[in-house]
């Protein structure tokens, strides 16, 4: 052992010295030295490329993908659970409202008032219907401190068909209407002189009329029309109407001129007029024409035209040519939440015995009747809707009339002959009026239950000739209301305010009669309601009330009306 040791330290000893002189001798051999280049150095630019933003990889892992396969592991588990079906949630459906096409009311009440209605209509066929109406409304009157008759009667039928076709659709209809009033507004001062002239203070007019009218689909002629009316009254008086009016599209230069061309007739006779006793005949036609052009940019709307007329009267055979503005605009500012409107319109307005006698029933039949030249109607204003079921409408406007038509009282001729002479009847007279105004109105819908809806009207008048506006009130207000309280039951009511007018009152020394003087008649307040209840869906009951505040006011001097009234009736709805 040993021995193999001593052979391998010599073995070892032998390497380390060769390394040594090998590692010296190596060192010996490198000399240093300096390096000549041949070429100079030229630098050059590579190609240049685009790095891509999503580069291509040539990888086996990613382009195959390996296949992924999801197994749902199931098995069957015993269970008693049964499923109930499902089932839709049931809505209460509203029972469908049975329309009727006829009805009939009959109605009693204080004053020994009657008031009936039948309204018939028929189908034909798909096309074609037939229909009437028939009323009667009276009261046998009774107002306390009323010394003459104060009952009154108005009735009325109507008869009317219609047809629809394709291009087209018309109807025509005739109808007949008497009126009976009395003059019983004698002031106290001439109460026992009328009595002892034993004045026959009924006054009754009749009316009858015939008309038609018809509309085009997809031509230039939009609609036309016709109406005659023959008025009349016990006191010899007579007047005929007759108006046509037709209304086209004009073509020019690719646009439409909407064009409505009226032809309007009038001729009548009054026994005699009021001083002097001889016929008093009146009577003119006024034919005119009113184009407009329509211009529409986003949300303003403009329409403008004019109104030409001429008028002839019969009797003075003189004529006139009369030029009118005729200009509206709309601005919606806010969608339908604020509306802009405006405008400035005027015409030639007819009067007419059966217009006068309508208003106040109470006039004289001994009147002047002329048109009224209403030379413009300025008007603005803002309407909209506050909420989805709340809108609104504020305006003003400033008008003026030349030869407006205003009801003033009589003179007083006590003439025993005119049971109208004793400060107990109305004429006309004409000025030239102009108006300032300003009215708000509000209407609120509630649901298809409830409607309200309020309205103020206040009303500044200038003239030229008369001291006063006779008899136009300085103010309006009205409200009414309609609620469905619940299936069967159902009620309403409105309201009416009127200020304060002004007319012409005479006084009685004992020997003769006064001058007059202007007079202010009271503002008066008037309420009205109305509770019904529906038996079933043919019958009807209700029960109305007028005149709640029990005020004997006066809406002509003179003229007091009923107090509290009570009507209570049934309507019966029915089809053929």
């Amino acid at each position: 052992m040993r021995k193999h040791i001593k052979h391998i330290l010599s073995i070892v000893t032998i390497l380390s010295v060769t390394l040594v002189f090998s590692q010296n001798r190596q060192k010996d051999t490198i000399d240093t030295g300096v390096i000549d280049v041949v070429k100079p150095y030229t630098p050059s630019i590579s190609d240049a490329f685009k790095v891509k933003e999503i580069p291509s990889l040539d990888d086996e892992t990613t382009q195959n993908k390996k296949e992924v396969k999801y197994n749902i592991f199931s098995f069957p588990v015993a269970s008693t659970f049964t499923p109930a079906k499902g089932k839709a949630a049931a809505v209460e459906k509203a029972k469908p409202i049975k329309l009727y096409d006829n009805y009939a009311t009959l109605g009693v009440g204080t004053y020994t008032t009657i008031l009936g209605e039948v309204y018939l209509n028929h189908a034909i066929n798909r096309n074609e219907s037939v229909g009437g109406y028939v009323s009667h409304n009276s009261s046998q009157g009774g107002i306390d401190g009323v010394s003459f008759d104060d009952n009154f009667s108005i009735s009325k039928i109507n008869l009317n068909y219609a047809s629809r076709l394709r291009d087209l659709s018309w109807k025509v209809d005739a109808g007949f209407k008497h009126q009976m009033y009395n003059w019983y507004g004698v002031p106290n001062s001439f109460v026992d002189t009328a009595i002892a002239d034993a004045i026959d203070e009924e006054h009754s007019f009749y009316d009858a009329h015939f008309g038609g009218d018809i509309t085009f689909e997809d031509t230039y002629i939009n609609s036309g029309s016709f109406f005659f009316r023959r008025f009349g009254d016990n006191q010899g008086s007579g007047e005929n109407r007759f108006l046509v009016n037709t209304k086209m599209d004009i073509p020019i230069n690719d646009e439409e001129i909407s064009t409505t061309f009226n032809f309007d007739y009038l001729k009548g006779t009054f026994d005699r007029s009021y001083e002097v006793d001889e016929e008093l005949l009146y009577g003119n036609f006024i034919v005119s024409a009113s184009p407009t052009y329509e211009m529409k940019q986003d949300d303003l709307t403009v329409n403008v035209g004019i109104t030409a007329a001429y008028s002839r009267d019969s009797e003075t055979k003189e004529s006139k040519f009369y030029i009118y503005p005729n200009v509206t605009a709309t601005y919606r500012l806010v969608s339908d939440i604020l509306i802009a409107y405006g405008g400035i319109e005027g015409g030639l307005i007819q009067n007419s015995y059966f217009d006068f006698a309508s208003e106040n029933p109470f006039v004289s039949p001994t009147l002047n009747v002329m048109p009224t030249d209403e030379q413009y109607n300025a008007y603005i204003g803002l309407k909209g809707k506050l909420s989805s079921n709340m809108s609104y409408n504020i305006s003003g406007l400033y008008k003026a009339d030349r030869n407006k038509a205003l009801f003033r009282n009589n003179d007083i001729t006590l003439m025993s002959d005119q049971a109208y002479s004793y400060g107990n009847s109305f004429g006309i007279v004409y000025d030239n009026v102009d108006t300032f105004g300003v009215a708000g109105e509000i209407n609120l819908d509630v649901n298809r239950n409830f409607k309200l809806g309020i309205k103020a009207e206040y009303f500044s008048y200038s003239t030229d000739d008369e001291a006063e506006a006779w008899n136009l009130p300085d103010f309006k207000g009205s409200l009414f209301m309609d609620y469905q309280i619940d299936e069967h039951w159902f009620t309403g009511a409105n309201l009416f305010y009127v200020g304060e007018r002004k007319d012409q009152f005479f006084l009685n020394d004992g020997i003769t009669v006064a001058s007059p003087f202007t007079v202010v008649l009271d503002s008066y307040f008037d309420a009205n309601a109305h509770l019904g209840y529906h038996v079933n869906e043919k019958i009807s009951v209700f029960a109305k009330a007028n005149n709640i505040a029990n005020n004997a006011y006066q809406r002509w001097q003179n003229f007091p009306v009923q107090s509290i009234q009570f009507l209570a009736g049934a309507t019966f709805k029915f089809d053929f």
